[in-house]
């Protein structure tokens, strides 16, 4: 007599469909109706919108820091996980713990933050702005601003992968003479590289719809400093719906893009390590 297993959660049913009508709701639903009000723009007039100069100049600098921060994430932040994960030392908990704090600071707080900070009479600014290192009204703000709110994201991925990872196969290398690079780059660098890209796309996609922490520390000059989310909340300011529908379709596109190639890239990387 077959014996059957006990669920806690209804069967696959039931559970799939509560699972497609939750996303159906909040995630596909949303996207839907941005994509219909959306018609209400011809080709042309959403060509126009989507590739006007000053459009443009926010897409440059919202995905160009975007990517930029996302990168620094992906070093320091492996780092940092490592650190967590590897070793013993007074503080750890705090620090652990101090991860997060993007996550549970509002971002409009971590924006004005930042930008006293960083500016001129500010703790740090003090000493970089006669250096000509300004960090406050600049796109090395918005710079500062996407990496501190995209960190969590890095390490929280990162760091179940070095907790599992055994460590008898780096003592095993080192028996058999391998250097300590030699150890990383053939051993440690594969296995944590799928988790690497994976923090790496959600710490990119987060900055590229960040708003709240930017825009006290970016000075928000049109063609200069403006992120394009703020461009789409002053087309709303406007009443300029279609133009914000249209900007927001953009980087909704290129978002989906990224995730999509990213993913693609952590599976080929999966299957080429096995």
């Amino acid at each position: 007599m077959a014996v059957r297993s006990f669920n806690v959660l209804p069967g696959f049913g039931l559970s799939l469909g509560y699972t497609l009508s939750y996303l159906g709701v909040i995630v596909l639903l949303p996207i839907a109706g941005l994509f219909w009000k959306l018609l209400d723009l011809s080709w042309s007039e959403f060509w126009a919108v989507a590739t006007h100069e000053r459009a443009l100049a926010a897409y440059r600098l919202t995905f160009g820091a975007s990517l930029i921060a996302a990168l620094i994430n992906a070093v320091f932040g492996t780092l940092v996980a490592w650190v967590l994960v590897r070793y013993e030392f007074a503080g750890k908990r705090f620090l652990d713990a101090l991860v997060d704090f993007p996550f549970a600071l509002p971002t409009a707080v971590a924006g004005l933050t930042l930008s006293e900070l960083f500016g001129a009479n500010g703790w740090l600014g003090r000493w970089l702005v006669p250096l000509g290192i300004e960090g406050s009204f600049s796109r090395l703000g918005v710079v500062i601003a996407l990496t501190f709110i995209g960190l969590p994201f890095v390490v929280r991925t990162l760091q179940p992968v070095l907790q599992n990872f055994e460590r008898e196969v780096e003592e095993v290398a080192a028996t058999l003479g391998a250097s300590r690079l030699r150890t990383f780059l053939s051993i440690i660098a594969p296995t944590v590289l799928p988790a690497v890209l994976t923090g790496f796309a959600l710490a990119f996609a987060r900055a590229i719809g960040e708003y709240g922490s930017v825009i006290f520390i970016a000075g928000n000059q049109p063609y200069h400093s403006e992120i394009a989310p703020l461009l789409i909340v002053i087309r709303l300011e406007e009443y300029d719906f279609a133009g914000a529908i249209a900007i927001a379709v953009v980087l909704l596109v290129f978002s989906f893009l990224l995730l999509g190639v990213l993913n693609l890239l952590e599976r080929w990387v999966s299957a080429w390590q096995h």
